[in-house]
């Protein structure tokens, strides 16, 4: 077989032939052969340090790398943000049949029967993928995950009063707030949070 190395096929290679080439190949390079070279390669024969060819390419190489490090973990954390992305999506597509059933629930057509077992089953999925409500009367009012449509009293401590619409979270992301009616908290409660605080 021919290569660019060796043109002579193998069965035309007589031994002495191959004795001039393991000379040449075993000889040492002299100084005619390292300025022959070129400059780059007569300094790393010369002193045995990489050349500035070899630096840049080295230098190329750690840069790349790195670049395709970060690009992994871009990857990464694209491919994480997307998938949480979807499930919030379709799950809030789903918040609509989930008030319907919370409607039905409180007007007690979710007592037994083939809708109850859907209903839980739905609430089981939904929970699983890390579907949380929150908005229950009584509790702290904050604008940030609470709409307010009505509110009552002066607004020095304002608490849920009735809660029109359950807000919901997933994975610690609001992706919809609570519609509530708000009002100031009783006195007898005051007493009793200002006696908690001391």
């Amino acid at each position: 077989m021919t290569s660019p190395d060796n043109p002579v096929e193998p069965d035309e290679v007589s031994p002495e032939s191959e004795a001039v080439v393991d000379e040449s190949a075993t000889a040492p390079a002299g100084p005619d052969d390292a300025a022959a070279a070129g400059p780059d390669d007569a300094a790393e024969a010369v002193d045995g340090a990489p050349s500035s060819k070899e630096a840049e390419l080295t230098a190329d190489l750690q840069r790349v790398s790195a670049e395709f490090a970060n690009y992994r973990k871009r990857t990464a954390r694209d491919v994480v943000d997307a998938r949480a992305a979807g499930k919030a999506f379709v799950v809030g597509e789903l918040l609509v049949v989930l008030d319907d059933l919370d409607r039905a629930r409180s007007h007690g057509d979710l007592e037994a029967g083939p809708l109850k077992s859907v209903s839980d089953k739905l609430d089981g999925v939904l929970k699983a993928l890390g579907l949380e409500s929150f908005g229950e009367e009584g509790d702290e009012f904050d604008p940030a995950i609470h709409e307010a449509v009505q509110h009552e009293g002066d607004g020095a401590d304002p608490v849920l009063g009735a809660v029109l619409r359950q807000g919901y979270r997933i994975d610690g992301k609001v992706i919809r707030n609570a519609m509530v009616a708000v009002t100031d908290r009783p006195a007898q409660s005051q007493d009793e949070s200002a006696q908690g605080e001391s």
